[in-house]
């Protein structure tokens, strides 16, 4: 056995999929000093265990690019090592039991076509075809998905491996790592269970359900917890053909996946999750675990499932098999940099599609790694999306309850999850409860949705589906008010940060691509990009006094944001062409102020009223803030609207919200004020085409292509400005455009297809009803196709006017309208 050295540039500790394959991408990035230590054998974590499908479809375009890479990958990777994958492409088909599931299964195909993932729409007689053993009495039809593979979970992991090991990588098996190295916040190496030190550059955790306890030792949150996951394989059936497809039966919540030799594998993601273990870290001195089934949950889930199969009733077990798989709050695996401890990198929670994910995760982990920020957006897996709340014992069991289920669960328009709840309040929680708020939930705050309308039948219960849900009248009541008399938004869950001292204004201005830096009581919108122009964050600055600045952000990206600035501030140029501390700091006061936002054209009057400030437009102009009274205290008062009509966000010191709240609402009652949900400013911010991080702009978008160069000073210096400047000079091929259908049969909800010309160009990023413009509005990327690049071409606003344009929905096309201006 080869001695563990005592230096490497890059520790990975896990020796299962996810751990080969980032050391197989290192070392073909060149980086050939990298050592994996794996504490027991190869794969013997829950590699060794996994049912080995490789799909290409998940929720969003880049992690749907990246399951394609891992596919390719391993269709390649035996002929490269040398040794034996087992990948086979026998195909899957997703079956819809229910007119719901297949309008959800006929959106997920439009949107696959667009990625370039065959997707066919089949019939029952075609789902017999290829599965002659497959009960279709009670299908509505099929995806037929022909690239879909599958491969030895262990054999694919040995050649990977194997691939590392080609590059220069090194494995030591039976050597495990007890604790990480951290000299002066930064990660610098491990200490193995023999209590051996190796120090190294950076160390990566991939091992799996151990991942959480070793990095909390560090006061790392890896939010990740294991779930039982069952599936059982039958003796031989005659006739079954292991190259018939893989079917995917979500309505009785499973996958049956034909074997060699004419075995069944059947696999559950049941609605209701057995969490594990119970208490405490699993263990540590065992490899290949395996778990005690539940016979009784068993019971309860197997048999709709072998319906589907019928002859598999009357098929024996060979194997019942129960393992544990480690899922995340938001069934999305984890990749990245602690924030908090430079040089550990998490690769974990894979959510039971860690077969499928390694290579694409790999791939861009080690990308990631040598070249210092991802090389495509990554933020739906980027540890920083988390809370530290999330890491919590009790939350993550609730939610893995919730979890597994979900990869199988009916994926609704405006589903909220039902675990994990009430675990944030605003200091507004009562009285909006009292109102009838109906709750939706967002990094733990329980924020009102839309109020119940009992009068109109309307409760504050969810009824989901692909259509008006039950609240889209009450949207409309809230949507009027706002564009016609006002509205009162509860915002108390946005981010807000305080950064003040000497270097603030230096170190905001070059994060930001605005003009942030401007007078005492400016409030400016604009965006923080990274080194390629892309959009790390979109956001407000207020300027406070002269050496302090308001930062606000949304609840989605506080922990993200928070982790933007300090970076900034440790890191800020120091004109020399070189870095150093600034003389600055920052402070998270989300919890210290309430917002409320008071919306609409008699928003001025509603609040002149309570106050003895001067609301004038010639006194309180658009994008300035000012300190005012109201009632009995004192409140922070910003001219921004994220709906389009006159407004005032009103930061209220938390101990006051009540006080406020009651004040503002016996003032709007003249005016006919609505209080109003985020649903509602969501379909006005559709009207206006005001962007959200996240849907309509990513890292992997830049101002110029998505509309917002006005919000660009190009006067000063700014990350991604060199960038930037080039993209500008060069042209787009992409734009954000707006969209609209005119149909009220028709909703907009997201990835939707867009054709121009017949030819598919884009796709629609997020939408609802706009009840302004009578119309189905939201926004959508299009596209320049290659064939018109070739000859020089770019998305011009011509090229945008001058094209007929169609969304594709489930079974028909509909004209659509598009625009680059917003409709109001």
């Amino acid at each position: 056995m080869s001695t563990v050295p005592d230096r490497a540039e890059v520790i990975v500790v896990g020796g299962g999929i996810v751990g080969a394959s980032i050391a197989y991408h290192l070392t073909k990035l060149g980086r050939s000093d990298v050592v994996v230590l794996e504490r027991h054998e190869l794969t013997g974590g829950t590699t060794w265990h996994a049912a080995g499908l490789v799909a290409q479809l998940r929720a969003t375009e880049n992690l749907t690019r990246l399951a394609q890479y891992s596919l390719e990958l391993y269709k390649t990777l035996e002929e490269e090592t040398g040794q034996a994958t087992g990948f086979r492409a026998p195909g899957a088909i997703s079956l819809a039991s229910t007119e719901t599931r297949w309008e959800e299964l006929r959106r997920t195909a439009a949107m696959a076509r667009y990625l370039g993932v065959e997707a066919e729409e089949i019939s029952t007689k075609e789902i017999l075809d290829k599965f002659p053993m497959c009960h279709v009495d009670d299908i509505v039809g099929g995806i037929w998905l022909p690239e879909d593979g599958a491969v030895g979970p262990s054999d694919v992991t040995q050649a990977l491996m194997k691939g590392a090991r080609m590059g220069g990588a090194k494995l030591f098996e039976g050597t495990g790592v007890d604790d990480l190295i951290v000299e002066n916040g930064r990660c610098v190496g491990v200490i193995t269970d023999d209590g051996e030190r190796i120090e190294a550059d950076q160390v990566v955790l991939a091992c799996g359900l151990w991942t959480r306890h070793l990095a909390a030792k560090h006061n790392v949150q890896v939010p990740l917890h294991a779930a039982h996951h069952y599936y059982v394989v039958t003796e031989p059936i005659e006739g079954l053909d292991q190259d018939w497809p893989i079917l995917r039966d979500p309505d009785r919540f499973a996958y049956l996946k034909p074997e060699a030799g004419g075995a069944m594998l059947v696999g559950l993601f049941e609605p209701v999750a057995n969490p594990w273990p119970s208490v405490g870290p699993p263990p540590t001195d065992k490899s290949f675990i395996s778990l005690d089934p539940d016979s009784d949950h068993l019971a309860e889930y197997l048999p709709p499932t072998f319906d589907r199969v019928p002859i598999v009733h009357e098929t024996g077990l060979r194997l019942i098999f129960d393992g544990p798989e480690s899922f995340t709050p938001d069934d999305s695996y984890i990749l990245g940099e602690a924030p908090s401890v430079p040089g550990m990198w998490i690769a974990a929670g894979f959510n039971s599609i860690g077969i499928q994910s390694a290579g694409g995760a790999g791939m861009a982990l080690a990308h990631w790694m040598t070249e210092g920020e991802p090389h495509i957006d990554l933020a739906d897996v980027d540890i920083r999306r988390f809370e530290p709340f999330h890491g919590t014992e009790k939350f993550l069991r609730d939610r893995t309850v919730e979890g597994l289920g979900l990869l199988y669960a009916p994926h609704w328009p405006h589903r909220q999850y039902e675990t994990g709840r009430d675990v944030r309040r605003s200091p507004l929680h009562n009285r909006l409860e009292e109102h009838g708020a109906a709750w939706g939930s967002v990094m733990g705050w329980e924020r009102p949705n839309f109020y119940a309308r009992p009068e109109l039948g309307i409760s504050n219960e969810y009824e989901y589906s692909w259509g008006r849900q039950n609240w889209h009248e009450a949207n409309a009541i809230e949507h009027k008010a706002v564009r016609e008399t006002a509205g009162l938004f509860d915002l108390t869950s946005f981010a807000k940060f305080s950064v003040k001292g000497r270097d603030a204004a230096d170190v905001l201005s070059y994060m930001s691509s605005g003009p942030v830096a401007g007078e005492v009581g400016g409030s400016v919108y604009t965006q923080w990009l990274n080194d390629k122009g892309g959009i790390e964050a979109d956001l407000t600055i207020s300027r406070i006094s002269e050496r302090e600045f308001w930062v606000i952000g949304g609840a989605g990206t506080r922990s993200r944001d928070l982790f933007a600035i300090e970076q900034a501030i440790l890191n800020h140029p120091d004109g020399n062409g070189g870095v150093s501390e600034a003389n600055a700091t920052v402070t998270d006061i989300t919890s210290a102020f309430a917002v409320l936002a008071v919306m609409g054209p008699a928003s001025r009057d509603i609040v002149q009223s309570l106050t003895q400030a001067d609301m004038s437009e010639e006194a309180f102009p658009f994008a300035t803030n000012q300190q005012i009274d109201i009632g009995s205290c004192y409140v922070r008062a910003n001219r921004m609207s994220y709906v389009g009509e006159l407004g005032w966000e009103l930061y209220v010191p938390t101990e006051f919200a009540v006080h406020v709240f009651d004040q503002l609402m016996e003032a709007g009652k003249p005016h006919g004020m609505e209080l109003a949900g985020y649903h509602t400013l969501n379909s006005l911010r559709f009207e206006k085409g005001y962007r959200h991080w996240g849907h309509e702009v990513t890292p992997d978008d830049t101002p110029v292509q998505s509309g917002l160069n006005f919000a660009v000073d190009w006067d000063k210096d700014f990350r991604g400005k060199e960038a930037l400047a080039a993209q500008k000079e060069a042209g787009n091929t992409r734009r954000l455009v707006q969209v609209a259908v005119h149909d009220e049969s028709v909703l907009l909800h997201h990835n939707e297809p867009l054709y121009r010309n017949g030819v598919r160009v884009g796709y629609v990023t997020d939408g609802m009803w706009g009840h302004t413009v009578g119309a189905a509005v939201g926004m959508a990327w299009a596209y320049r196709p290659q064939d018109e690049l070739d000859a020089g071409e770019l998305a011009t606003p011509a090229w945008i006017k001058e094209g007929e344009w169609q969304i594709e929905l489930p079974g028909r096309m509909v004209d659509a309208k598009v625009q680059l201006r917003p409709w109001l």
